[in-house]
């Protein structure tokens, strides 16, 4: 679907411009830019015309827009297009699944398991759950899809106590499973940094050892208890972090 609106002759904008940045980051800022001040629901440049326009691979313009429907500029509709998205402008961020988020970045998640095991509480994780040090606790680890590539490796804890039988019949959603034991989380705390893949890691993200990876550890809470501990490792090729703030005026 072309927009005219947005063309730019090809002569104007294109990759030999910077030779020094990455072609996804062009096309992402070009993008940016241009939709500067654009009403929420106006259309973006379809992949079709961006792929036109820089001479790129299709896979690198939907990198591009991939992160900033991350960032939360835009948003997909399925059977329509990518659209500047609705802003809140006091949005703050919101605790969400890996499942929720895929979708709303427009993207079917799966999963796939690579451990479910019963072990006993170390003292990180019984710190971080509030439990005794070698208290039962769930290890469920999963590669998490998109669109059937791999994004990230899950590696979830959760007291044995509070989820009885769950190893017995894993589901295909923690959280959902979670609301329905009344355990839903409504809260939560991350901490963020990057790295690098290990071997292992490697191996399941289907990236070369040493690629950057982000990494994400995680304290789900439902009320006052908590309900999992997650450590989960990005390909920082396909994932953008995004996080709203809003700044509260001075008195």
């Amino acid at each position: 679907m072309a927009h005219a609106a947005v063309s730019v002759p090809r002569a104007t904008v294109g990759p030999s411009e910077r030779s020094v940045v990455h072609k996804h980051v062009q096309v992402r800022e070009y993008v940016r830019e241009l939709l500067a001040g654009a009403p929420p629901g106006h259309p973006a440049p379809s992949e079709r015309e961006l792929v036109h326009q820089f001479g790129v691979a299709r896979m690198t313009v939907r990198q591009a827009l991939d992160a900033l429907v991350g960032e939360g500029l835009l948003e997909r509709i399925p059977g329509r297009g990518t659209f500047v998205a609705q802003r809140r402008a006091a949005e703050v961020a919101r605790l969400t699944s890996f499942t929720e988020d895929m979708q709303r970045r427009g993207h079917t998640a799966g999963s796939r398991t690579v451990v479910a095991r019963l072990e006993a509480a170390g003292p990180g994780v019984a710190r971080a759950l509030e439990i005794a040090e070698g208290d039962p606790i769930i290890h469920w680890q999963r590669v998490r899809t998109a669109d059937g590539t791999p994004m990230c490796i899950e590696d979830a804890y959760l007291p044995a106590a509070l989820v009885p039988g769950m190893l017995e019949n894993l589901p295909e959603s923690l959280y959902a499973e979670l609301r329905e034991r009344g355990l839903e989380p409504t809260w939560g705390e991350d901490s963020v940094d990057a790295g690098v893949c290990a071997a292992t890691e490697a191996r399941l993200l289907d990236v070369p050892v040493g690629a950057p990876a982000l990494r994400v550890a995680r304290r789900a809470f439902a009320d006052r208890t908590p309900v999992s501990v997650s450590r989960s490792t990005y390909r920082a090729d396909k994932f953008t972090l995004w996080v709203p703030m809003v700044r509260q005026p001075h008195d």
